[in-house]
């Protein structure tokens, strides 16, 4: 997987309270954070409005349940549509390599 940057764990987070919402736990095991790491990116994000917290009624207990908010689904809009990009710049550097090495491959056969 590699090191992640700050902007990519947060989207993780992000991602992983999108829709029904999840839990500190469910953020921490998903998103694979320690605990410490798990609090600063909630703080961070409920600091910045991107993530928002409300305590849903379960069967036994009350929960503290994280929701992603509209901001923080634009700034996922966004980081997705960059990643996509940068996705296919690599794609495009890469691509033409196999169809070099076919063309290198019929050249140096030409003289056979």
């Amino acid at each position: 997987m590699g090191t992640r940057s700050s902007i990519d764990i947060a989207s993780d987070v992000l991602e992983v309270a999108n829709g029904g919402g999840a839990s500190k736990t469910q953020i921490m095991y998903r998103a694979v954070l320690g605990h410490k790491q798990m609090k600063e990116y909630v703080n961070f994000l409920v600091g910045r409005g991107l993530l928002v917290y409300d305590y849903v009624n379960n069967q036994h207990r009350g929960a503290q349940m994280f929701k992603t908010t509209e901001k923080g689904l634009r700034f996922l809009e966004i980081y997705n549509r960059l990643h996509d990009m940068i996705n296919e710049d690599e794609q495009e550097q890469v691509s033409p390599l196999p169809s070099l090495i076919k063309l290198e491959k019929k050249m140096t056969d030409f003289g056979r």
